[in-house]
This record gives structure tokens, sequence and C-alpha cells, in this order.
């Protein structure tokens, strides 16, 4: 607990420094919660995904973390063709590589899942391949990024695409997916998240995931930047 007295002997952690990054401290906890509760306690069998279905407590959390810098990014983007302020730019750029670090790690968690649920790694599932169209979409916004070497030009090509890859993420990712029959949770025929397939074990472990995991991408997020500011002391004066 920190008291006054513990300010008192130890300015150099003063209580404001502390109380500003109490954030840091509940990712930290959710996520060693996350990590033993999810491997620890009992989940209903639904026929041959066994045991996988702990992947819930890794796979969707990913995605809600992708969706969440993404969504910065895209804001940045919005905000820097507003101002033409390079620091939105950047700002942006660093929020689609995080986002697409996390888009992977779901992408890749879901593959794991379908290795033993679906009998295959990467298939023909409408879920799996639009996800995969829209992560593509992303990684030519990060090539492109690298590619053109001008700034200014850079910062307003790589906006745009930026607003027309936030505006294919949703139906390619949400809404199609929830269109067509697919073997993926969530599909138009085979519902996801209902009675059938959780149980309170799984949520009181499933919703402090979520939670988890998008405070350490904002973490992960705020450490890029941290960087970058120093990297690029010209543009963060």
């Amino acid at each position: 607990m920190i008291t006054a007295k513990t300010c008192r002997f130890a300015p150099e952690y003063s209580c404001e420094k502390m109380a500003k990054h109490w954030w840091k401290a509940l990712a930290i906890l959710l996520l060693l919660y996350v990590i033993i509760a999810g491997f620890t306690i009992e989940i209903p069998i639904i026929g041959t995904n066994g045991q996988s279905s702990r992947g819930l407590f890794f796979h969707v959390p990913m995605w809600m973390c992708m969706y969440t810098m993404f969504t910065i990014s895209v804001v940045n983007s919005l905000r820097y063709l507003s101002k033409y302020d390079m620091k939105m730019d950047v700002l942006a750029g660093t929020a689609g590589t995080v986002g697409m670090l996390f888009g992977i790690l779901g992408f890749a968690t879901g593959s794991l899942w379908a290795t033993y649920t679906w009998g295959g790694t990467l298939t023909s599932d409408p879920k799996q391949m639009s996800t995969a169209i829209a992560l593509l979409i992303y990684m030519a916004y990060l090539v492109l990024r690298m590619s053109i070497h001008d700034m200014d030009k850079r910062a307003r090509i790589s906006a745009v695409f930026n607003i027309f890859a936030f505006a294919l993420l949703i139906p390619l990712t949400y809404i199609l997916p929830k269109m067509v029959d697919s073997l993926h949770p969530g599909s138009a025929s085979t519902p996801g998240f209902s009675s059938k397939d959780t149980d309170s074990h799984m949520r009181m472990v499933f919703y402090p995931a979520i939670i988890g995991w998008i405070l350490l991408s904002v973490w992960i997020y705020t450490l890029v930047v941290r960087y970058k500011k120093l990297e690029l002391k010209n543009i963060f004066k």
C-alpha cells in the first residue's frame, strides 16, 4: 500500500507517479490471473474442442487489442488530415504496427485452435479467410509507410489508405462472417459464446482477459511512442 510515509522516504517514487501508472500494475495482475486461471479452471467439454476451448482467454482478447490499436491509428490519421500535424501521423503508424502485432497473434492462436478442432491450420473457413485479407490490407499499409521516404507525402497517402483499411476491417472480420455459414463460433449457423459453449467459470476469466490484454497493448503502444519521440526529436519538440 502506498502511504504518505512511503512517499516521504522515497521521493524519487512520488505518489503522483505511482498513481499515474496504476493501470500498468492492474494489467500485470489481470494477466497473471488469466494465465493461471486460464489453464487450471474446469471448462465445459464440447464435441471435439476438448481443452482447446481455453484458447478463448487468449484468442479473442488478441482481436480486441487489434481493434483498439487500429481504432487509435485511424483516429490519429483523421486528426492528421484535419491539422497536418506530423505527430499525429507518427502516432497512427505506431498504433498500426502494434495492432498488426496483436492481429498476427490473434490469427496464430485461432489457427492453432483450428488445427485441433477443424483438422487443419489454414482452412477455407470464411472467417479465417476474410480475417487474413484484412491483415494483408493492414500489412500493405505498413509496407506503404516504409516505401515512401518523403515524410509529408507518406503521411498524406498512408492516412487516406488507413481510413479505407479501417472501413474494410469491420465488414471483413465481423459483419461478413456473421452472414455466412461457418464452423467458426459466431457465424450465422454457429452462434458463439452462448450458454451451450461457455459457463460462469469461463466468463470470470474471459472478461478480465479482455481488459488485461487491452491494457498490455496500450502499454506497448506508449512504450513505442516514447521511443519514437526520442528518435524523431525534430517532430516531437
